[in-house]
């Protein structure tokens, strides 16, 4: 018996050695893990459903810049390998209809070009040398041609003529002019004057043609007629197009004879549109805009000849964000948000909808933001990024009639098993404003202990309209790592809940949302694992906006870092690079038409309340919110004598996270902070 149970010990010790061994491997998640991170992005399946390439982008370390390439999987797991040896960036692989080529995107020192990949012979060909970047990259049906869209320069508006300068005299540069409503943009500054136009370019070479004319944009996902005679494309064609900047109609233009139809013509975005698979019907989404926050863009039918509009998707309060025929031309297969989930699902000619999978995502890594997108095999088979809290996306496939999805990548098997994350759960809670249900989103330190109580860390998201999921997230996972409980909700104006609940901002932003987020910050402490003393707030963008609002109107949080804010509406809408954007839809009128107004929901209103230690942060290029909003704060908090610091980020844009550094100098600099206050 003395022999048995020594044996017993002995097999007992031989099978929990290696998860011992394992368990003292894995660390927590690090700052300079951010370099060894790795994600999918547009996963394209061939039409017979056997391959799928797709981006794959990863982060150079020296260069401090992401960098991708296409990559090839076999649906079968089996192989698996890079489809090019091109050492620069990769980008919109796209099978011709026979699958017998890759056309794709590449940078090379004179710019992006397109590219064809011949997938027997793994020949390459390098098709165009162009004035600028190709996108919306298409495949004629018969695959005798490409289509893509480009921005055509012209001339700026000349006011002087210079004298001509000496010979060698080097003078200031030339002045920069423009009369355009948009004439900047933030992550690429200064926009060069000039339209997007439709091209088409033989697939075996040969000279682009342009296909449309004129001072216009002509542009979106484009979709070809089965006859491949019309290319149809989103633009507005109407003379008051630039301050009609919402409107958008649906319009093809015959590449023969280059004459264009308009298929839409309300007012509102119309956009996407597809035609289906037996040339019946044309599929595309938008809305008839009513001026107000928030709507819901519908997937909406009519037939070949423009007639016979009606929404399909009016059973799905939801914003359908892409949608792909299936080949039998009797239903759809949609992309939507749906209570901080990104989900496919097949939509049939009588809107019923019967979901696929929940998990799409993982492409935004930094802020667990919804994202993700699909792609449909002449078999019905999908391709995906399929996401989870404790990966970036991979590559995954799913059927229709199974539901049982299958990963076929693992692009971070090298890193994060040896790491050890921290957990994400789903919480709803009720908002004292007026019972709805809210829901958030709680990351636990990687080494939870139900003992301890944990300091509470609060990130409010951007937009505001715009949602969080339950997706892997850098700084969220950094911010567990340092031992805190992160907090981050969904609040009204969130997406993802439907149009009511989104609009719910409509003149009242910052407002109600604040109970939502504090509500949260109850039911967290109610839950008992956190330190009702150690509370800590931060955000950026419209979450910038919400946490100096929240410290404007209480003084719970021992310290907060408000990056990238809008502080004052009435500066910010007049120097920002959307500053047309917010009349009327926002709040009522222009600035100056209901300076009340706007004073009334500017943080900055509020600012003689702060006693909160405060950090600001800003990208010292960021045009989404210039650096002269997250100044004004800064101005004041010192000028009433409340601990504040400025950060500010150079070269940085409203994108602060765009470059790995900048992500790890804003998460650092927060903790810090908060330490500092601890």
């Amino acid at each position: 018996m003395q022999n048995q149970n020594r044996l017993f010990f002995i097999i007992i010790l031989i099978i929990l050695l290696p998860f011992q061994v394992f368990s003292q491997l894995q660390k927590k998640f690090s700052y300079l893990d951010v370099f060894q991170l790795e994600y999918s992005k547009d996963p394209q399946i061939s039409p017979d459903g056997n391959f799928v390439i797709y981006q794959r982008i990863g982060f150079d370390i020296m260069k401090d810049k992401s960098k991708s390439a296409i990559w090839i999987v076999t649906t079968d797991g089996k192989s698996h390998q890079k489809l090019t040896n091109l050492e620069a960036d990769e980008s919109q692989a796209r099978w011709s209809p026979t699958g017998d080529r890759i056309a794709f995107v590449s940078k090379t020192n004179e710019g992006s070009e397109i590219f064809v990949f011949w997938v027997e012979s793994g020949s390459i060909a390098k098709l165009t040398q162009l004035e600028n970047s190709p996108s919306s990259l298409i495949w004629s049906p018969d695959g005798e041609n490409l289509a893509f869209s480009m921005k055509v320069d012209v001339k700026p508006p000349v006011i002087v003529k210079m004298p001509i300068k000496p010979k060698g005299a080097k003078w200031a540069k030339e002045a920069r002019i423009t009369d355009r409503l948009k004439h900047e943009a933030d992550g690429k500054g200064y926009l060069t004057p000039g339209f997007t136009h439709v091209f088409i370019i033989p697939s075996e070479g040969g000279s682009p043609r342009q296909l449309t004319t004129g001072n216009f944009n002509h542009r979106g996902t484009f979709s070809w007629s089965p006859n491949g005679q019309e290319i149809f494309f989103t633009g507005n064609l109407n003379e008051n197009w630039e301050y009609e900047f919402r409107n958008s109609e649906v319009y093809s233009v015959n590449i023969y004879t280059q004459l264009f139809k308009a298929y839409t013509d309300r007012n509102g975005p119309d956009f996407l549109a597809k035609v289906s698979p037996d040339g019946k019907l044309i599929s595309y989404i938008g809305y008839e805009d009513k001026v107000q926050t928030y709507q819901v863009s519908q997937l909406q039918l009519m037939d070949r000849n423009g007639a016979n509009k009606r929404v399909l998707s009016g059973k799905l309060d939801r914003s359908i964000k892409n949608a792909i025929w299936a080949p039998d031309s009797q239903g759809l297969y949609i992309l939507y948000d749906d209570l901080g989930k990104t989900k496919i699902s097949y939509i049939d000619l009588q809107g019923n909808v019967s979901e696929i999978v929940d998990n799409v995502g993982g492409t935004s890594i930094g802020r667990p933001y919804s994202s993700g997108s699909f792609s449909l095999s002449n078999t019905e088979k999908i391709a995906y990024t399929i996401s989870s809290f404790d990966r970036p996306a991979d590559v995954a496939i799913v059927e229709k009639k199974t539901k049982e999805s299958k990963e076929l990548t693992s692009l971070n098997e090298e890193l994060l098993p040896y790491r050890v994350m921290g957990a994400v759960e789903e919480v709803w809670y009720t908002s004292s404003v007026d019972g709805r249900d809210i829901q958030g989103w709680a990351v636990y330190p990687p080494e939870f202990n139900k003992r301890k109580k944990y300091p509470l860390l609060v990130e409010n998201h951007g937009g505001p309209i715009l949602s969080y999921g339950g997706y892997f997230s850098i700084e969220m996972q950094l911010y567990a790592a340092a031992g805190y409980i992160v907090f981050y909700p969904n609040p009204r104006g969130s997406t993802s809940y439907g149009e009511e609940f989104g609009n719910l901002l409509y003149n009242n932003y910052p407002g109600d949302d604040y109970n939502d987020v504090m509500d949260g910050v109850e039911y967290m402490i109610k839950k008992g694992k956190v330190d009702k003393d150690r509370l800590y707030v931060t955000g950026g963008s419209a979450g910038g906006i919400m946490t100096a609002w929240i410290i404007g109107k209480t003084n719970r949080f021992k310290a907060a870092v408000v990056t990238k804010p809008v502080i004052n509406w009435i500066s910010k809408t007049l120097t920002a690079d959307n500053y047309y954007g917010y009349a009327h839809s926002r709040y009522k009128g222009q600035p100056w038409e209901n300076f009340k107004g706007y004073w009334k929901f500017s943080p900055l209103s509020l600012v003689g309340n702060v006693e909160t230690p405060t950090m600001v942060m800003v990208g010292m290029n960021d045009l989404r919110t210039p650096p002269s909003e997250a100044k004004q704060l800064y101005h004041a908090l010192k000028l009433r004598k409340i601990e504040t610091v400025l950060v500010e980020i150079p070269e940085a844009s409203h994108g602060i996270s765009a470059r790995p550094s900048n992500l790890i100098t804003k998460v650092s600099h927060t903790l810090a902070w908060f330490e500092k206050y601890k």
